[in-house]
């Protein structure tokens, strides 16, 4: 879980590279950060009293489905 977000598999960087990269990924996690934002969702009670619920559904009633 430790793993690195970025790892060297060749050469080295120097400090302008460095900056530069560090850069590039600030802003791409910026712009993620901002379009990722989920839409506000208004809960919704999805429950019923039961004495209000039909007493019986046929099992072969389709328009119950919806």
């Amino acid at each position: 879980m430790n793993e690195p977000l970025v790892r060297i598999v060749r050469g080295s960087l120097t400090a302008e590279e460095m900056a530069a990269l560090t850069a590039v990924l600030a802003a791409r996690a910026a712009v993620a950060a901002a379009t990722s934002a989920a839409p506000v969702v208004e809960p919704v009670a999805t429950w019923s009293r039961i004495e209000r619920r039909p007493a019986y559904f046929s099992p072969v009633s389709w328009q119950q489905a919806a």
